[in-house]
C-alpha cells in the first residue's frame, strides 16, 4: 500500500470490544472535540489528542491510523445524535409536529457545539465521503417526506410533488442553518423561528 493511501485511510483500525477500550476511544474523540473547539485546525494533532485523552500516542493508534480517521469517526458521533432525533419521527402522526421536530433537530445539531459543528461541517466537505453525506442526505429527506405524509398541512397538497417538495424543505433548513454557522451564530432560539417561518411559509404557499 503506497504512502498516499495509507494517509486518506477513515476506517479505525478495530473497534472497541471491551468496555475499557470503549472508554478510550471515548476519551480520544472528546478529546478531539475539545481541542477543536479550544484551538481550531492549529492545535489538532494526534499528539495532542492523546495528551489530553490521557492515553499513550500509540493506544491512539491503535484504533484510528491517522488524523483524517480520527476526524472521520468524531463526524459520526456527532451525526449519530441528529440520526437518532430524526428517527424520533417515525412515530408521529401529525406532519406539522414532525417538521417542527426535524428542523429543532437540525438547529440542535448546529448550536449544541456550535464551533465542533462548524469545523466539522468543513471536514465533511474536504474529506473524500461524498457517498456517507449523501446516505446521511437520503435518511433526513425521507424523514421529511414521512412527515409530510402524515397528514395534509394547510394549505399545501403534495399529491405528485412530494419529492420535490421534502428536496426543498431539506435545501431551506441545510442552508439556513449551515449559513448560520458561518455567521457564528450560537443561540438556537432565533434560529429556529427563521427557519420555521421559511419552511411553513413555502409549504401553506406552495
Amino acid at each position: 500500500m503506497t504512502k498516499s493511501k495509507r494517509s486518506t485511510r477513515l476506517e479505525p483500525r478495530k473497534l472497541p470490544e471491551q468496555s475499557r477500550s470503549a472508554a478510550t476511544v471515548t476519551a480520544v474523540l472528546e478529546a478531539a472535540a475539545r481541542i477543536l473547539e479550544k484551538d481550531g485546525f492549529e492545535g489538532y494533532t494526534t499528539n495532542a489528542v492523546a495528551e489530553r485523552a490521557g492515553v499513550s500516542i500509540g493506544s491512539l493508534y491503535q484504533y484510528f491510523p491517522n488524523k483524517d480517521a480520527l476526524t472521520m469517526a468524531l463526524i459520526e458521533r456527532e451525526s449519530a445524535v441528529l440520526l437518532s432525533e430524526i428517527a424520533l419521527t417515525d412515530s408521529m402522526e401529525d406532519s406539522q409536529a414532525a417538521l417542527l421536530h426535524l428542523i429543532r433537530a437540525a438547529v440542535g445539531h448546529q448550536m449544541r457545539r456550535p464551533k465542533l459543528a462548524r469545523l466539522l461541517d468543513f471536514e465533511e466537505s474536504r474529506l473524500p465521503i461524498r457517498r456517507r453525506n449523501q446516505r446521511v442526505a437520503e435518511v433526513v429527506h425521507r424523514a421529511i417526506l414521512r412527515a409530510l405524509g402524515c397528514r395534509t398541512l394547510d394549505g399545501l397538497d403534495t399529491k405528485g410533488n412530494a419529492e420535490v417538495v421534502a428536496l426543498d424543505v431539506l435545501a431551506i433548513v441545510k442552508g439556513m442553518v449551515d449559513a448560520a454557522g458561518e455567521r457564528g451564530e450560537t443561540e438556537p432560539a432565533p434560529l429556529e423561528q427563521r427557519v420555521c417561518r421559511a419552511v411553513f411559509g413555502y409549504l401553506n404557499r406552495h
